[in-house]
């Protein structure tokens, strides 16, 4: 079992889980989150006065699944999360070592 970790734009969210979807995936957990990567931030103008965003709103998915699942869920968030410009994101992939269902006691891919 592997557990997918992306880092996508907000505005992604709902095209990125309705491919995840369509491939079978069947739970997402979803976190709002802020960061930045190479971008650095940016500045904005408010009401006359320039400051500094460090943070970026990004959301946070984490998949667990089979791992015979992997490569398919890989391209559809690299798929559907690219714009093609600066902070789109980034995709990382672990292994899942056990899962357990809590309300039933199933463990393993039974669990996911």
């Amino acid at each position: 079992m592997k557990l997918v970790t992306a880092i996508i734009k907000p505005f992604k969210l709902d095209e990125v889980r309705e491919a995840l979807s369509a491939i079978g995936v069947q739970g997402i957990t979803v976190t709002e989150v802020k960061g930045f990567g190479r971008q650095k931030g940016h500045t904005e103008l408010y009401r006359g006065a320039e400051y500094v965003v460090d943070f970026l709103p990004k959301v946070k998915l984490e998949i667990a699944i089979d791992t015979a699942l992997l490569d398919q869920v890989v391209e559809a968030i690299e798929k559907t999360a690219r714009t093609g410009k600066i902070g789109d994101g980034k995709i990382f992939v672990f292994e899942l070592e056990q899962v357990v269902r809590i309300r039933t006691g199933e463990t393993g891919t039974d669990a996911v």
